[in-house]
């Protein structure tokens, strides 16, 4: 049976601290938000554990992650510290660290340090991403949710822009000629975009093609020597390509060591066989 005392004899601590006695041995009651940030005050002897694996509890896998800052795959006494006193400085009221509930509202949050402002502008955003610029509160399910999240917003940060990300006609057709010569990169969002590796090799290739086609204009008959038939040509050239390539191939493999004839001209009936 659990038995509630105040005491501040512990280490050397200036908070007042609630003990109960539960499995056999006194335990430290963490029932306000003051209780939360003089942790680092706690002597640490008195501290149930003083590490944790951040798999195989049932608590949020991805809330274990960011709190494990050296990514060994445990959580520590010093990790927790950080992580509630980080905690404690966005908010208004420390109490709320204690609510545990799965909403919190924007008010908060606070908004007088660079850091907190941001945490805010970005709840905000969030909800604005959902549809819900209203809200003035933000919820455990609208953070979780990451793609859904930055469906709608034009610039995540990923490096990959679509189509969609300018409200300008010629550079959404521009971006969409782009991901057809040069293939798309899945933005975070999951729409097809441009990275800026592709973006500076399609104008390098386009450069290279102008110039090649400004040599044609002062010479037609070097770089076209057929004239209105040298598309035909190239398309005929294109399809037999490959079988040029490999008659060339042969031949050299051939020029290289005269035995090599005889392993790349088979007869039909040993190629049926491989098959």
């Amino acid at each position: 049976m659990a038995n509630d005392r105040s005491t501040s004899d512990s280490g050397n601590s200036s908070h007042r601290w609630t003990f109960f006695r539960a499995g056999g041995f006194e335990q430290v009651r963490l029932a306000t938000g003051a209780d939360l940030m003089a942790l680092d005050q706690l002597d640490q002897k008195l501290w149930v554990a003083l590490s944790c694996p951040t798999q195989g509890l049932e608590f949020d896998g991805k809330t274990l992650a960011l709190l494990d800052n050296d990514h060994d795959g445990r959580i520590r006494a010093p990790e927790m510290i950080e992580a509630v006193k980080w905690s404690g400085v966005m908010l208004k009221n420390l109490d709320e660290l204690t609510q545990g509930a799965s909403v919190l509202p924007l008010s908060a949050i606070n908004d007088q340090s660079p850091e907190g402002k941001q945490l805010l502008d970005s709840a905000k955003q969030i909800l604005k991403n959902l549809g819900k610029a209203d809200a003035t509160e933000i919820t455990l399910e609208d953070t979780t949710d990451t793609a859904k999240t930055i469906a709608q917003t034009r610039f995540n940060g990923d490096g990959v822009i679509p189509a969609d990300a300018s409200e300008d006609d010629a550079i959404q057709k521009t971006i969409t000629d782009i991901i057809d010569c040069m293939g798309a990169d899945e933005d975070r969002s999951g729409k097809p975009g441009i990275s800026q590796e592709k973006l500076d090799r399609f104008f390098e290739e386009a450069l290279a093609y102008s110039d090649w086609w400004k040599e044609t204009e002062k010479d037609a008959a070097v770089i076209l020597p057929l004239g209105d038939a040298m598309a035909d040509a190239s398309a005929a050239f294109k399809a037999v390509r490959e079988k040029v390539d490999d008659y060339f191939t042969r031949c050299k493999l051939a020029a290289f060591d005269i035995r090599a004839l005889s392993a790349m001209n088979r007869q039909q009936e040993e190629y049926i066989a491989f098959a």
